[in-house]
């Protein structure tokens, strides 16, 4: 598939869009069961994924939780469901925790809307982050997070492809 396609639709908003060859209810799955995003949210070499807890429904939390294994460094996200449309959208909040990696993505939470559509057996995935302020979004921007998260949806190919 394509890489993402990454804009800034204002000033406070990321936009990433994404295209996976694989109906819907499989990416779906694949963004909400535990043991499957552990698969595919690891693509960084020497990273691991020891906490990572979703509850999928209105009011659920989640936890995610990353580990440099070779010193322990670790950072992580933490959220709540604001909204979810099985198979089609999920509305949520998030929380950079920086751990001991440091680092800001500033200190109010950010709105994540995540879209899913098919069309021909492709999923088209679009993942809007709307953060606090310009000085958050910016923050986030500098860390290489699109770039990351490309890493992430090149593994998520393949683990919807197996």
């Amino acid at each position: 598939m394509k890489p993402a396609e990454v804009s800034t639709p204002s000033d406070r908003e990321v936009l990433i869009k994404r295209s996976f060859d694989a109906p819907v209810n499989l990416v779906w799955q694949a963004y909400t069961d535990p043991a499957l995003m552990r698969r595919w949210l690891t693509a960084m070499p020497g990273w691991t994924m020891p906490i990572c807890e979703m509850a999928t429904h209105v009011g659920g939390k989640y936890r995610w939780r990353w580990r440099f294994d070779e010193n322990g460094m670790e950072f992580g996200f933490t959220g709540e469901m604001l909204e979810v449309e099985l198979n089609s959208k999920i509305v949520h909040t998030q929380i950079f925790d920086p751990g001991d990696m440091g680092g800001s993505m500033g200190g109010e939470p950010s709105i994540i809307t995540v879209t899913f559509k098919e069309s021909n057996g492709i999923t088209n995935v679009s993942t809007l982050i709307k953060y606090a302020s310009q000085a958050d979004r910016d923050a986030a921007m500098s860390t290489g997070m699109t770039d990351g998260m490309e890493m992430s949806y090149k593994q998520l190919d393949g683990v919807l492809a197996s």
